[in-house]
């Protein structure tokens, strides 16, 4: 069983975007494709590339941190802020895989860090499907045409993006 789309995005996603100071719907509808593909929205949590939702590995969270909001103190205050004081500590790793904000922000900032053009229009599979590709790591044996099969999966359900558009 995974995660409500809509209410990932309604008590997650768009909190933590709009904490960020970056939420759009198309922006919304990335991430929650993003966690569809790695993850089927919680329903495959294996740790196989990477730790939760998003499936983000050791390596590139440490590299987020190191390359792109060490860069930024203001902005690594406020992803530092989703996490919980002595678990990130202790196992930084493990917060991407308890702590759905974290993770979420820690996904918003690998398409940051990375330079992704978002797409602007948030019903666009397509263009939210290579922006995936081209930015986000995945398996090598994905394609495009992988992530868009799960975000048109969400889209046979209303989209929560829309409705706060």
């Amino acid at each position: 069983m995974g995660i409500n789309p809509l209410d990932f995005c309604q008590y997650v996603i768009r909190p933590t975007l709009e904490k960020l100071d970056r939420w759009t719907p198309a922006l919304e509808n990335l991430l929650l494709g993003t966690a569809a593909q790695a993850s089927q929205l919680g329903r495959n949590l294996n740790s196989q590339g990477g730790q939760g939702l998003y499936r983000i590995s050791a390596e590139l969270h440490r590299q987020v941190w190191d390359q792109f909001l060490a860069f930024d103190p203001e902005l690594a205050s406020i992803v530092r802020g989703f996490a919980s004081q002595r678990e990130f500590l202790s196992n930084p790793d493990r917060e991407l895989a308890i702590n759905l904000a974290y993770a979420t922000a820690i996904a918003w900032a690998v398409y940051a860090w990375r330079g992704a053009e978002i797409p602007t229009a948030a019903d666009d599979g397509e263009a939210m499907a290579h922006c995936w590709y081209q930015y986000f790591d995945h398996a090598p044996d994905l394609s495009p045409d992988d992530f868009l099969r799960h975000y048109r999966t969400l889209r046979a359900r209303p989209m929560p993006a829309e409705a706060a558009a």
